[in-house]
């Protein structure tokens, strides 16, 4: 279907409220909140529209979430240049981290339990989610690109258990500059 420059913006515009607004009902009620039926209602159009945008329905508009979600993640992570000092580069990407967990829980979760089809871990993950990975690897270092990629694998999983347990009121919130330290210490090369 060919569309006007003006015509092509409006169905952007339209997508990107879409999955703001996904967001919004699932920060404010959980995502079981979050259907069609709710989505055309809160925008203002009608369920074969929004279907127009999302063939794949609930579960299509889940996935945009949750590659948004890891581009809003990225974004508040990006380490500092290769010449900077690895320690404070690390500290920030784990603070980062999981001061967004904290901020977006529903987004969070949608990003690490859903199931989507966003691939994970192969060669047609999203560039936005290999680009958030990238960042995790650079802060972690490593001897070689395994050592990288499990290193930060390791890190990744630390962060998500530590964003789970603060998220369920299982930390000490006042802890949580000690334990960003403790974790960044841990990935610390002597």
């Amino acid at each position: 279907m060919v569309r006007t420059a003006q015509e092509a913006e409006r169905f952007r515009d339209r997508e990107l409220r879409i999955v703001t607004t996904a967001r919004e009902i699932a920060e404010a009620d959980g995502w079981p909140a979050v259907t069609v039926r709710r989505l055309s209602d809160a925008i203002g159009v009608s369920q074969p529209i929004l279907y127009r945008h999302f063939p794949g329905g609930r579960d299509e508009i889940v996935a945009r979430v949750v590659v948004q979600g890891y581009a809003d993640l990225a974004d508040v992570m990006r380490s500092p240049g290769p010449d900077d000092d690895p320690g404070p580069a690390l500290t920030r990407v784990i603070s980062a981290y999981l001061r967004f967990a904290r901020a977006h829980p529903a987004a969070y979760e949608a990003m690490s339990t859903a199931h989507t089809s966003v691939a994970f871990a192969s060669s047609d993950t999203p560039a936005t989610l290999r680009e958030g990975f990238a960042m995790l690897e650079r802060a972690v270092g490593g001897e070689d690109e395994r050592d990288r990629a499990v290193r930060a694998e390791l890190l990744w999983s630390l962060l998500h258990g530590a964003s789970q347990f603060a998220a369920h009121d299982r930390l000490d919130p006042a802890l949580d500059d000690v334990r960003e330290d403790a974790i960044a210490k841990l990935f610390l090369r002597s």
